[in-house]
C-alpha cells in the first residue's frame, strides 16, 4: 500500500524531447568547433606574419579543350619596322634621278672613206667559173709602166727593205731583203732561189678568181691585163699564208695579222670601185664589219700603191 505522505514521481516526459534535446547538444558542438577552426591555424599555414600575397587564384577553368589565341607579331621583332616620322620634322626631299646622257650616234663615215665607198658597190651573187684561166690575166707577161722589169720584182722592191739587187738586170731583179709581212705580222728574210723564194709570194688583193666570178667575166683582154699587174691589187707576202688564203673574198677570209685587216680591205674596196667589180651581200657585210672599226680608214690611192 503507498504511503500517502511518499512523494509521487513525475510523469514521464513525451518520447520526443530526449531527440531535441540530443539535436540542440549537437549544433552547440559543432558552432564551437568551427569557432576553433577560425581561431585556430591549420597544420598546412604558415604561422609567421607575411605580406600579402599579390597572387589573385584564378577562377576554375571549365573543363573544355583550351583554344590556341592567334599569334599576335611583336612590333620590337619586325624585320623592316616603320619609321616614325615626327609631326614637326620636314618632309624628305628626294631629288629625282640624274637621266643618263643619250648616246652619241655613230659619226657618219667619210665621204671619201673605204667605209662609205662600200655602199657604192653593187650587190650580187656569184657567177660561174666557166672559162676561167689565170693565164687570161696575163700576170707577169706584160709591162705596163714599161721600166723592163717584170710586175714581181716591181713590187719585191716596193715592199721589201734593205733589197740587193742582182747586178746586169737594171737594176730589176731582187736578189734579198727583208720583208714585214702584213698578212702576219713576222719578219721574212727573202733569198732568191729555188727553195727560197716561194717564201714570198705575190698576193692579188682582190683575187683573179673571185674577180672573175664578180665581172671580169665580161672584161675585154687589155683590162684583165690592167687588173692582173696593177700594184694597187699586188702586195709581197707570206707564202704559204697566201696560199691559205686561195681566192677568199673579205667574207671567207681574212688576214691572220688583225692590225692589217682595215687596211687590206680597205684595198680590196679600192679595187672593186676602180674596177666596177660586184660584192655577195656577205662580202658586203664583211667589209662594212671590219671597216665599221675603223671608219676613216681611206682608199687606197692608186698613185701611192705605184711601183718604182
Amino acid at each position: 500500500m503507498t504511503s500517502k505522505h511518499e512523494p509521487t514521481s513525475p510523469p514521464p516526459a513525451p518520447r520526443h524531447t530526449w531527440w531535441r534535446r540530443s539535436a540542440a547538444a549537437i549544433a552547440g558542438a559543432t558552432a564551437v568547433g568551427a569557432l576553433i577552426a577560425v581561431a585556430l591555424p591549420g597544420d598546412d599555414v604558415d604561422t609567421a606574419p607575411s605580406a600579402p600575397s599579390s597572387t589573385v587564384a584564378e577562377p576554375a577553368t571549365p573543363d573544355v579543350a583550351p583554344t590556341t589565341p592567334e599569334a599576335v607579331p611583336d612590333p620590337s621583332l619586325s624585320e623592316s619596322p616603320a619609321e616614325t616620322t615626327s609631326p614637326d620634322a620636314a618632309p624628305e626631299v628626294v631629288a629625282p634621278p640624274t637621266p643618263e646622257p643619250a648616246p652619241e650616234p655613230n659619226p657618219a663615215p667619210d665621204p671619201a672613206s673605204a667605209l662609205s665607198a662600200v655602199a657604192s658597190l653593187e650587190v650580187a651573187g656569184r657567177a660561174p667559173m666557166t672559162g676561167y684561166d689565170r693565164d687570161l690575166f696575163a700576170y707577169r707577161s706584160v709591162d705596163h709602166d714599161r721600166n723592163g722589169c717584170d710586175v714581181r720584182n716591181d713590187v719585191l722592191r716596193r715592199d721589201l727593205v734593205d733589197v740587193v739587187l742582182r747586178d746586169g738586170t737594171q737594176g730589176c731583179v731582187v736578189e734579198s731583203g727583208r720583208l714585214l709581212d702584213p698578212y702576219t705580222g713576222v719578219e721574212i728574210a727573202f733569198v732568191r732561189g729555188s727553195g727560197t723564194s716561194s717564201e714570198v709570194q705575190i698576193d692579188h688583193v682582190v683575187a683573179m678568181g673571185n674577180a672573175w666570178a664578180m665581172g671580169a667575166q665580161q672584161w675585154d683582154e687589155a683590162t684583165r691585163h690592167q687588173f692582173g699587174n696593177d700594184p694597187l691589187n699586188l702586195l709581197a707576202v707570206d707564202g704559204p699564208t697566201n696560199q691559205q688564203k686561195g681566192a677568199g673574198d673579205a667574207a671567207t677570209w681574212l688576214p691572220p695579222h688583225r692590225e692589217f685587216r682595215c687596211t687590206y680591205v680597205a684595198r680590196q674596196v679600192s679595187v672593186k670601185v676602180a674596177y666596177g667589180l660586184r660584192v655577195t651581200q656577205a662580202e658586203q657585210e664583211a667589209m662594212q664589219r671590219v671597216l665599221g672599226q675603223c671608219p676613216d680608214e681611206p682608199l687606197i690611192d692608186a698613185a701611192l700603191a705605184a711601183t718604182p
